[in-house]
């Protein structure tokens, strides 16, 4: 059994594992965590992309460092989806990347919809409208110095692959969340890249998760020592399409709630749906692992509870009691208010329990005061959104559903998940939390050979070696183990 290593960054926070797979075996070992976040420079958002760089070599020196880590055979990285940062023709870094909360795409995709019509684009590359999508921020950045001097765009996770090996390229389920992409194929569709305003050369070939790409630099593994047999290896590089292969289903009636920084809330398909019913519930088609469909919403999910801690944090001088909250929260009566998560007043950094109050306000209800009440009003505000999203995509799609898994950092937030279930009147079964690491994981070890079958192979073996906590509609515990 080989040892295989993820490395998985998020929007708050980035982690490396060391992992291996095999027939009725499945193993994960964090062995580096560490923050992540916008910067702020000049009034501008950027991520510090070489501050995440430097993050990933000390995590891959703790792995080689660490028993049977020395020996892994390979390497996936998985990140957040759209962001992107632009090369020279000699590789090199043209300034660091802009954050998707940056405030440059306000306004943007309303002038793209004057030249062609929001519904046309949809049926051309299956996105939600968000204002952050890739496509709006290469608008956006024509308008900027940079564009014109680079010979090439890559992704996030592409863009940490070159640095690790040298290769170029763009993995299909993250380039499906760009707009650029035909939604049919998952390959770039020439008409929607002369939309965007930019040179075709500038996008890589892309190429489908579990693709062997090559070695480590030679610096790389001299800097962390790894050996030299080490690959990187194409994973589902957009975090989402990672977490899914991981969730432990026993068939495909299932819905999925990838639940961190944002909650992905969707089903599995075959084909993509189109239809403007679909185009008006604002349902985004993404590419998956084995070329599946992604159909889901994305929900602002645990963002606005993380900017309120960090709000609170600053008050107080130390971090809240986050468990002691939810505690607090829980016991709040039930009936209280509720707001719409996904209004864009909650999308940018800020004061978001002053958004909250007055969103409550605005909506009818009494605001909440204390800060078990500002918890309550968020968790049950995600959960019914989390509802509202499973409902659309049962109906949307016409796919029926048993059970909601939720994957992910929310499955530790047992009000989260007792709500959720209450509000789908679904059995919620939550967990696995690492369930991005161990889906990064498993493609690895498939590509590799020491496992092989389709998805729902993978997902038995998840199923059969991590435990999960189901949670009835009535918001109670029925115990361990996936339904």
């Amino acid at each position: 059994m080989s040892t295989h290593i993820a490395v998985d960054l998020g929007a708050s926070s980035g982690r490396v594992m060391l992992g291996s797979a095999a027939p009725g075996r499945l193993m994960l070992q964090e062995v580096h965590r560490f923050g992540n976040g916008g910067v702020q420079v000049a009034g501008r958002l950027h991520w510090d992309a070489v501050g995440l760089w430097r993050e990933v070599l000390a995590g891959l020196g703790r792995a080689a460092r660490t028993p049977g880590g020395a020996a892994a055979r390979t390497v996936g990285v998985d990140t957040w989806a759209v962001d992107y940062g632009l090369l020279t023709r000699e590789g090199a870094l043209l300034g660091t990347p802009r954050h998707y909360r940056d405030s440059r795409t306000e306004g943007v995709a309303e002038r793209v919809f004057q030249r062609v019509p929001a519904q046309r684009l949809y049926e051309r590359n299956g996105l939600q409208h968000l204002p952050f999508t890739t496509i709006y921020q290469l608008v956006a950045e024509a308008e900027e110095s940079l564009l014109g001097s680079a010979a090439q765009l890559l992704l996030v996770p592409d863009l940490l692959g070159y640095w690790l090996s040298g290769h170029r390229g763009a993995e299909a389920t993250n380039a499906s969340t760009t707009g650029l992409a035909d939604v049919r194929t998952g390959r770039w569709a020439p008409d929607l890249v002369e939309l965007a305003g930019i040179d075709p050369a500038l996008l890589p070939p892309v190429h489908d998760p579990g693709t062997v790409l090559g070695g480590l630099r030679s610096e790389v593994l001299a800097e962390t020592g790894l050996s030299g047999a080490v690959r990187l290896v194409a994973v589902g590089s957009h975090d989402t399409a990672s977490a899914v292969v991981a969730v432990p289903a026993r068939d495909e009636r299932f819905a999925y709630v990838a639940c961190g920084t944002w909650g992905l809330v969707g089903v599995e398909l075959e084909q993509p749906v189109l239809s403007a019913e679909s185009f008006a519930a604002n349902f985004t088609n993404e590419r998956g692992v084995d070329g599946r469909i992604r159909y889901l919403r994305n929900v602002m999910g645990l963002w606005v509870l993380q900017q309120c801690l960090a709000e609170w944090a600053a008050a107080d001088g130390e971090q809240p009691d986050l468990p002691a909250l939810l505690a607090a929260a829980a016991a709040v009566p039930a009936g209280g208010p509720v707001v719409d998560v996904d209004e864009p007043r909650f999308l940018p950094p800020g004061p978001m329990v002053t958004r909250v109050r007055a969103a409550a306000e605005e909506a009818g209800h009494r605001p909440p005061a204390e800060r078990a009440e500002v918890v309550r009003c968020v968790v049950e505000s995600l959960a019914r959104a989390f509802a509202a999203a499973v409902a659309d995509a049962v109906r949307l799609s016409g796919h029926e559903v048993d059970a909601v898994h939720l994957v992910g950092g929310g499955a530790r937030n047992a009000l989260l998940c007792e709500l959720t279930a209450q509000a789908c009147g679904l059995p919620v079964v939550a967990g696995p939390v690492e369930a991005t690491a161990l889906g990064n994981v498993l493609v690895q070890a498939r590509a590799h050979g020491d496992l092989s079958g389709p998805l729902e192979d993978l997902r038995a073996l998840v199923r059969g070696t991590h435990e999960t906590t189901t949670y009835a509609p009535r918001g109670t515990r029925v115990g361990s183990g996936a339904l």
